[in-house]
């Protein structure tokens, strides 16, 4: 009898040695892929039950949390929700996260280390920190500016300031409220399928995520090229272009909307946009040289992130020579974001050199102690310094003597460029209309503030007047409350 209870009890302890075995392995081995379960909801279930950190706009929360005494307890919710939609996206108890909302999750959240008070201190306590706060560049009465200018038209802004690359405006239009969608019942589904069923794409951030032929505005970027590369050493000698001009190996001819085209030179062409010189000016630098010079200004790279990821723009890197011409005019293949022709303007203001476009400038604790800072660097030297200061005095010439004189602002310098790029089968539809710009104060040593404009379903004519009647008085507005704001 003795002997088999003594084999019950080592056979028992087995049993036990193996759970402790295979608890061990679950608690150490299997911990974070439970944790990671789409099924375990625990974790969703405490993500929900503080409220989450806010998003600020010059000191401002445009964010905050609404306690909702259900499992999943605060709700977030937006103030002016369609106006920063493109800038803070939105937090979903359903459907997750999107732009700075999802990209400084870990902050918002209060899971990120660098919010606890010591090293591995959440890890070893199993706590979880106050959501922090992100404090963005965005000027607010830029992005109002912006935002009232499209007035729900189909379209986008981007604004910087060139000497940092700060992102002072981001406006999409049309909107959405983040708030509608922010919870888990019906009417949030009912919203989420709306939003995406809607043809006018309202959830579609059109100024980081949309790229579109950026037309005329894109010769920014073709003079460039052609004054780097000494195929034009004077900007105000003829060009010795024929209006209509042959396009290379064809016999298409290419032809302009504007007038005095017939041989003028880069500093006319910029200022009443002739196709014809730009696109030979392209041609003569030449493949390479072209695709190199889009490149300093950020085209064909699909890694700039704001920090959420950007579009990448494109020109393209194998084409003929007829292809080359009308790429270099915004044509062809060429695509930018809104954001992207913002740096090609700011870049021509900041003397060369292209910036880094950033949103976030501090991330900080729920005290307001900082976590991390967001330095200004630059990204690229986009041209020659020479090369810039020449660019400002024709976009300049551009505003005060040609296609972008509703861009003017009293006693304040401003450059631009129209553009309108046609596009559907046939260039059938309605063009858009482009205007990028910057502007610098009389008191100010350098531009202030670069701008890029696109509205899609502007009524328009297929010149580059429309770029300078649709887009280019939503830029001065833009630019006017970035002037204001800093002489207050």
């Amino acid at each position: 009898m003795t002997r088999y209870i003594r084999r019950a009890s080592v056979f028992c302890l087995v049993l036990l040695v193996a759970l402790l075995v295979n608890s061990a392995r679950v608690m150490i081995f299997e911990a974070d892929s439970l944790d990671d379960n789409p099924a375990n909801r625990r974790n969703t279930i405490a993500r929900y039950t503080q409220p989450r950190g806010n998003i600020l706009v010059d000191g401002k929360a445009v964010t905050g949390s609404r306690d909702t005494d259900e499992q999943l307890r605060y709700e977030r919710t937006y103030k002016d929700g369609p106006l920063y939609a493109p800038v803070t996206g939105y937090a979903s108890q359903v459907y997750g996260t999107s732009l700075l909302e999802n990209a400084e999750d870990d902050i918002l959240s209060g899971t990120d280390p660098m919010l606890a008070p010591l090293p591995l201190f959440d890890d070893l306590t199993h706590s979880q920190q106050p959501g922090g706060k992100v404090a963005t560049t965005i000027n607010a009465a830029a992005q109002k500016a912006a935002y009232s200018g499209l007035a729900g038209r189909r379209g986008a802004v981007a604004a910087l300031d060139p000497a940092t690359g700060e992102i002072l405006a981001l406006v999409s239009s049309p909107s959405y409220d983040p708030g509608t969608i922010a919870g888990t019942d019906s009417a949030t589904t009912s919203a989420w399928k709306k939003l995406n069923r809607a043809p006018s794409q309202p959830m579609l951030n059109r100024a980081i995520r949309q790229t579109y032929p950026p037309g005329s505005t894109f010769k920014i970027v073709t003079a460039a090229a052609a004054l780097d590369s000494g195929v034009v050493t004077d900007v105000y000698e003829p060009t010795e272009t024929p209006s209509p001009w042959r396009l290379p190996d064809t016999s298409t001819l290419l032809q302009n909307e504007a007038r005095g085209c017939e041989d003028a030179s880069l500093a006319d062409a910029i200022r009443v946009s002739c196709n014809t010189v730009m696109a030979k000016l392209g041609v003569q630098v030449g493949l390479k040289g072209m695709v190199s010079a889009a490149r300093r200004f950020g085209f064909n790279d699909a890694g700039v992130r704001i920090p959420s990821g950007v579009s990448r723009s494109n020109f393209d890197t194998d084409m003929d020579r007829s292809q080359l011409a009308l790429s270099s005019i915004g044509q062809f293949n060429t695509t930018a974001t809104p954001l992207q022709m913002a740096m090609v303007s700011a870049a021509v203001a900041n003397g060369g050199v292209l910036m880094a476009p950033h949103l976030v400038e501090r991330t900080t604790d729920d005290h307001g102690n900082t976590v991390a800072q967001t330095g200004s660097k630059a990204y690229r030297q986009a041209m020659n310094p020479a090369t810039a200061v020449q660019l400002q005095e024709m976009m300049q010439d551009a505003v005060e003597n040609g296609t972008g004189a509703n861009a003017q602002i009293p006693d304040v310098a401003v450059g631009g460029k129209t553009g309108t790029a046609q596009h559907g089968v046939g260039n059938k539809g309605a063009p858009y209309a482009w205007f990028i710009s910057w502007a610098r104060s009389p008191d100010a040593g350098s531009a202030e503030v670069a701008v890029a404009v696109v509205v899609e379903d502007a009524s328009a004519n297929r010149t580059d007047i429309s770029g300078g009647g649709s887009a280019a008085p939503i830029a001065r507005d833009v630019m006017e409350a970035v002037l204001n704001s800093a002489e207050r």
